[in-house]
């Protein structure tokens, strides 16, 4: 009967989630990019029911990355394998695309509904289905059990502000929880707050980002941009909105002070979000900065430090691109982390980790809690009270080369001594495709 309150809300608001993707395209137009696919509604083929077809969902960007290195090694251990690979946003679906391989297929996650979900499976026939993380969709679960296709949460990780407030909507939560056929988590408190919702844990298998392939070429061109430079290089990584505002004043505030902080070393901020890539650029410029983006370099960012028609102008670079986080932490010398220094739970700081990018985070980093205290214990990451403190103590570590060297290869060491949760994985996924085929016969 819940799930029935659910389902019927969830139908509901099939009409506002098309609004919502109209307004979304207007600034990223992947968002339209085959809207009644979302809704279970298909110009390709019917895929054949012969167990060949495996299901990952990896609904954004991040997810995206971690789940290409299992992609991988799935390839290895099934050469047979289809992979149906779906997305919930527009980047992750960008991302998604270059992993694919002929006859794989690529579509969206399917919107909750009994009817959108029913024809999805019905579509696809997957053997098993992979959700990347925190993806729990009630009717999808139900659906997968109803068709016995075996629906696995890997990678997984639960805050403890998700926790809350999943047991709020417990009616909802727990009998998807229960469901599942196998859920692997990240960390031990992640095992330990999925279990209070009702998930069997059966694995604890750490984070699959720690074994995400860096892009080698982007890394590189970063540090070859960054040895030209004439000043060391800070960047704002993955801002999220209110941060850069915070970053700003004081930064306009330092030029008109006459104090250093702005002048010293080279700010590069580097948005969450594309479709705020303008609104930041606006942003800088209300606070008097000229603004350098990455979309206008041909051979990387330019060597001044102000603007060339006002020189008392200091020069920002802003990241205004998708895909190339390796090419930017190469390009840094230090990061602050955004989505910590804002109530939001932080970004993941794993990526800038394996580039051997030292960071400083905010005091809010919740929903990577693990994973940010133990880099902060290694010396990977320094943890500040607020962004008064970090712009201080970045731009003190990154003038200071041997600090600044001893933080980078603390950073290193920490993501290569992490690595493994990929053979894990896979092993399970394995066993649990070996066991369906037992159970079929």
């Amino acid at each position: 009967m819940t799930r029935w309150l659910y389902s019927c809300f969830m139908w509901l608001a099939q009409s506002f989630m098309r609004r919502k993707l109209r307004r979304r395209g207007r600034q990223e137009p992947g968002y339209l990019e085959a809207v009644e696919e979302r809704f279970g509604r298909y110009l390709l083929p019917p895929l054949p029911a012969d167990g060949n077809t495996l299901w990952v969902h990896a609904v954004s960007l991040g997810e995206t990355r971690a789940a290409a290195v299992l992609i991988v090694r799935l390839r290895e251990r099934l050469p047979g394998m289809r992979l149906l690979l779906t997305h919930g946003t527009a980047s992750g679906r960008a991302a998604g695309a270059e992993l694919l391989q002929p006859g794989d297929i690529q579509t969206w996650q399917p919107w909750d509904t009994p009817g959108a979900v029913a024809r999805f499976l019905r579509h696809f026939n997957p053997c098993l289905g992979l959700l990347m993380e925190t993806e729990l969709w009630p009717n999808l679960v139900a659906g997968c059990q109803h068709r016995q296709v075996p629906l696995v949460l890997a990678n997984a990780r639960m805050s403890e502000k998700s926790r809350r407030q999943a047991q709020r909507l417990a009616w909802l939560s727990r009998p998807a929880l229960r469901a599942l056929s196998a859920v692997w988590a990240q960390t031990e408190d992640d095992a330990l707050r999925l279990r209070q919702l009702g998930a069997q844990v059966q694995g604890v298998f750490g984070n699959l980002k720690f074994d995400a392939t860096l892009n080698v070429v982007q890394l590189a061109a970063g540090r070859a941009w960054n040895a030209r430079t004439a000043r060391p290089v800070l960047m704002f990584a993955s801002s999220r909105e209110g941060e850069e505002a915070a970053l700003l004043e004081i930064l306009a505030s330092s030029v008109a002070a006459g104090e250093t902080t702005a002048s010293a070393v080279q700010w590069l901020i580097v948005p969450r979000h594309p479709q705020r890539f303008e609104a930041v650029a606006a942003l800088s410029a209300s606070y008097g900065f000229a603004v350098s983006r990455r979309s206008s370099w041909s051979d990387g960012p330019p060597l001044a430090g102000c603007d060339p028609a006002d020189p008392a102008r200091p020069l920002l670079w802003l990241g205004d691109s998708l895909g190339d986080m390796a090419l930017y932490y190469g390009l840094a010398d230090v990061a602050l982390l955004g989505g910590s220094f804002a109530p939001l739970g932080g970004q993941n700081l794993i990526e800038a980790a394996a580039c051997a990018c030292p960071v400083v985070m905010g005091p809010h980093t919740f929903n990577f809690a693990e994973v940010a205290a133990l880099a902060e214990a290694s010396g990977a990451a320094l943890r500040v009270a607020d962004m008064a403190e970090g712009v201080t103590l970045a731009s003190a570590l990154v003038v200071d080369p041997a600090r600044r060297v001893s933080r980078a290869q603390a950073a290193s060491d920490f993501a290569g001594a992490h690595r493994g949760a990929v053979d894990h994985t896979v092993t399970a996924m394995l066993a649990l495709l070996d066991q369906k085929t037992v159970d079929t016969l």
